[in-house]
């Protein structure tokens, strides 16, 4: 194939994986617990490609003949957040998790921080998003302090008013906090989280959200395209979440709407290479909340999406459709949660009806990136190439 498409639909699982009990996480599947609250799901287009076929989900036919290959993919590394999750698909494995804070970060951490900004902070333990600002962002307007939290995954979360911390001043606060979360203290993100309204009734977060992850400690295979002269372009939060690392060509997004028209936009205007792009509306605005009936909307809305994409195609593309995690919105949690993530793969080129199993680690889909551009990957992860491509030499 002359392109690849990877298109992560943020936070889609489809059923807890062995360990999930270690994170709390018994009993969560997005997928098929989204479909028996909400009712049957609406998803013709993804149907076809045989996501019934992966786990039962209610509205969904498992029996129909799919139109690519289908499967599953469990996560090796420890953790359930996004840049672990991204981090694996490139080919990265976490032999740890990245720290986590459920007492809040300690003092020492706070007290440079605030030294650094030149303010006091408020807050300092894991929260809702939605939920602190309602609890300090009036505080936040009386004080000028920016609201520091954190949350099950490894963050270090801070919110600020767009009319009192400028969005500048906001990113800068992110990059001294990046600099100082080193070491036993290095955090998987760093997260701008601004917000607008006037009382604890109207705050409402912007998208103007900024990740400032970690740089990849190993290879990914984002580096060995660009080594080797592959063009690679990020759609949405993938140059956040690699750090910037071996991405030549970035499209900054806030929606899953603006994403899949960028997306649209790259399948006319970029002639090969890999695309990467992550819509991160379903964890973002749905999973986070447990917005059950919002998750099946933008879920509705991406699946009317995909023949229009698909009708730019041509024999020397494939896609990829997968997640880096779950958020279950069915479950009390509000956090990501430890799961299995779908993998759909399809194109002119690739065989049809092709079942790849449950692979063992999200790395497979390196593996099988950096094969089909005649290149050995990460080293870690199996390529499915030979099983999907017609004409397999």
């Amino acid at each position: 194939m002359n392109r690849i498409f990877i298109i992560i639909l943020d936070g889609v699982g489809i059923g807890e994986l062995p360990d999930a009990g270690l994170y709390g996480d018994q009993g969560s599947n997005t997928l098929a617990n989204l479909a028996k609250v909400y009712g049957n799901l609406n998803l013709p287009n993804l149907e076809k490609l045989g996501l019934g076929k992966i786990y039962p989900i209610q509205g969904l036919n498992s029996e129909l003949s799919s139109a690519g290959a289908y499967g599953k993919m469990a996560e090796q590394s420890m953790g359930k957040d996004s840049t672990t999750g991204h981090w694996e698909i490139a080919g990265i494995k976490l032999e740890a998790p990245f720290p986590t804070y459920p007492q809040g970060f300690p003092d020492k951490i706070l007290t440079e921080f605030e030294e650094k900004i030149g303010r006091k902070t408020l807050g300092n333990y894991p929260a809702s998003g939605t939920e602190i600002l309602k609890l300090l962002g009036e505080e936040h307007l009386k004080t000028g302090q920016p609201i520091v939290y954190t949350s099950a995954d490894s963050v270090f979360q801070i919110a600020a008013h767009e009319d009192l911390i400028p969005l500048e001043q906001l990113y800068h606060f992110c990059q001294v906090a990046r600099e100082i979360l080193r070491a036993e203290h290095a955090v998987a993100r760093v997260i701008a989280r601004p917000f607008v309204g006037e009382s604890k009734d109207s705050f409402k977060r912007t998208v103007n959200r900024r990740d400032f992850s970690l740089k990849p400690f190993s290879r990914t295979m984002h580096l060995i395209l660009q080594e080797n002269r592959i063009k690679t372009v990020a759609i949405g939060k993938i140059d956040d979440l690699y750090a910037g690392s071996g991405i030549d060509e970035v499209h900054v997004s806030k929606s899953n709407h603006q994403g899949m028209e960028i997306l649209l936009k790259a399948r006319d205007e970029i002639s090969s290479g890999l695309i990467m792009a992550n819509l991160v509306d379903f964890d973002m605005l749905f999973g986070h909340r447990n917005d059950v009936n919002g998750f099946a909307g933008a879920l509705q809305e991406f699946d009317s999406w995909l023949p229009e994409f698909g009708q730019g195609l041509t024999g020397d593309d494939m896609v990829i459709l997968t997640a880096d995690h779950g958020n279950d919105p069915t479950t009390p949690s509000t956090d990501h949660s430890r799961e299995y993530v779908p993998l759909l793969v399809y194109g002119p080129g690739v065989k049809q009806n092709i079942d790849l199993g449950t692979r063992s680690t999200f790395a497979d889909v390196q593996a099988t990136v950096c094969e089909n551009f005649g290149l050995a990957g990460t080293g870690f992860g199996n390529s499915f190439l030979s099983e999907i491509i017609k004409g397999y030499l």
